[in-house]
């Protein structure tokens, strides 16, 4: 079958595209878009299987080498469309698109649909507004090698296209999962995993608990921090020291710090 090729920027498929940064489309549908070369190559490996890739070969980088993409995506039976560049650009999210555009399924997952190891490094973000700061704890969860990340009373989707851009595609690669936060606290006692809560007020530095075993490091709001649900339940409540004047830490930098404390101890048991 001979590939479809699009070059108006008002072709009908392609505002059905831009639909997709809404949410409630992305719910209504059951799908969302994941844009960018090696956010792509990741999803694959992950096992993702795309309904559709828009390409523009004008955009890559390398056609040669990228144009493999696309044949492996054929390759799984989804279809593959060219775009102009005009039209990509049309439909592209990000400043600087590299020519590659999925339309992939949502990710619709509870706690409880995790398959998690017997000790589990979570990481549980309440509330957490921002679509970049979701992303870039994603990234952060890869790398420490955290087991899932649960968002808890979500304000923005797992299949926000800046969750997506922010995650570098790692969103659909870890274990995510989202519930309101009742369901969330209730589901960590049921698997008796301790919940380290992140608040200025205590004195307990970070560093002075045991992280060796499971674990969920719960981190809240831009603005406001954890709900008073999580700090009731928590086992512990945990400070970063900060020497300066700003009162806090970006919630996805603090993540970073309770993650990586993790990795270091559990290194060294």
């Amino acid at each position: 079958m001979a590939e479809l090729v699009i070059t108006s920027p008002s072709n009908p498929r392609l505002k059905a595209l831009v639909a997709l940064r809404r949410r409630r489309t992305r719910e209504q549908e059951g799908l969302t878009l994941l844009e960018g070369y090696d956010e792509l190559a990741l999803a694959l490996d992950a096992g993702v299987v795309p309904r559709t890739l828009f390409s523009c070969p004008e955009l890559m980088l390398d056609p040669g080498l990228q144009d493999d993409v696309v044949r492996r995506v054929a390759a799984l039976g989804a279809e593959t469309v060219r775009l102009s560049r005009a039209a990509f650009e049309k439909v592209a999210y990000r400043e600087g698109p590299d020519g590659f555009l999925a339309v992939v399924p949502s990710i619709d997952r509870t706690p409880r649909e995790l398959d998690l190891p017997a000790e589990p490094l979570l990481l549980v973000a309440e509330g957490v507004e921002k679509p970049g700061n979701l992303g870039a704890m994603l990234r952060t969860a890869d790398a420490a090698g955290a087991d899932a990340v649960i968002a808890a009373d979500p304000v923005t989707d797992w299949g926000n296209p800046n969750v997506v851009r922010g995650s570098k595609g790692t969103v659909f690669s870890m274990p995510v999962a989202s519930a309101p936060t009742a369901d969330t606290l209730t589901w960590l006692a049921e698997r008796g995993v301790p919940l380290l809560a992140a608040t200025p007020d205590t004195e307990t530095l970070h560093t002075d608990v045991d992280l060796t075993g499971p674990v969920a490091i719960a981190v809240g709001t831009e603005k406001y921090g954890l709900t008073d649900a999580v700090l009731d339940a928590a086992t512990h409540r945990v400070r970063i020291p900060m020497a300066g004047l700003v009162n806090s830490l970006n919630v996805a930098t603090s993540a970073a710090i309770l993650l990586y404390e993790a990795v270091r101890q559990r290194a060294i048991r």
